[in-house]
């Protein structure tokens, strides 16, 4: 494993999607990054339907369970609860300057919209918005109605990345796994991290008519 050099929040809402948080966080591990998760109850929820993975409500047991998953140090992986104030996310002086919410719920959407900030995930969006850092949000929702729509629209204007659970084709994907990763690529290119999830449009393309 990669020495950690940069450290990254990751929030898992109540939105479907967990695939994509999960495939997340093994890639930014991966890439050595340090990161701080989050996990709101409908999240756990979600994981137990989508992924068959229980993730207990206690943050250290949660945090116990995820490394041993992945394979990582506690100094590379760890849980903050809903409510621990005192955690780096919660301030400006401490916060990473780099946070995803994936997958995003549209009530995550709307409270970190309206600045609510009543539990950790929304604080520690707040304080990334606040201190000009960079915010993404993977929304898994369809239809959006106008209310999400402007939602999505204030972030956006606040400099937040809005990046809906939308995977392309062009790729060829043979797999749930293939389009998970063109999700997960995508964010990653975001965030500066390099990735081989799949390769570059025009590098390669297997519907390129100019390709041997």
């Amino acid at each position: 494993m990669k020495k950690c050099d940069q450290t990254i929040t990751l929030a898992f809402t109540g939105a479907s999607g967990a695939p994509y948080g999960l495939r997340l966080l093994e890639c930014l591990l991966q890439s050595g990054r340090k990161v701080f998760v989050m996990i709101s109850a409908a999240a756990r929820v979600v994981f137990v339907e989508e992924q068959k993975f229980a993730l207990p409500g206690n943050p250290k047991a949660c945090g116990d369970l995820l490394r041993a998953h992945f394979g990582v140090s506690e100094e590379q992986l760890q849980v903050f609860g809903k409510e621990e104030w005192f955690s780096p996310v919660a301030s400006g002086s401490a916060a990473p300057r780099q946070m995803v919410i994936c997958p995003c719920s549209t009530g995550t959407l709307a409270a970190v919209a309206s600045g609510m900030s009543n539990n950790l995930i929304e604080r520690a969006a707040d304080v990334v918005l606040k201190e000009r850092g960079q915010l993404i949000l993977v929304p898994r929702e369809t239809p959006f109605h106008a209310i999400h729509l402007e939602h999505m629209l204030k972030l956006s204007q606040l400099g937040a990345t809005i990046m809906p659970a939308a995977p392309g084709f062009y790729n060829q994907p043979k797999s749930i796994e293939d389009l998970v990763d063109f999700m997960v690529a995508r964010i990653l290119d975001h965030l500066d991290i390099e990735h081989q999830l799949l390769p570059r449009w025009g590098y390669g393309n297997p519907t390129d008519p100019n390709r041997e």
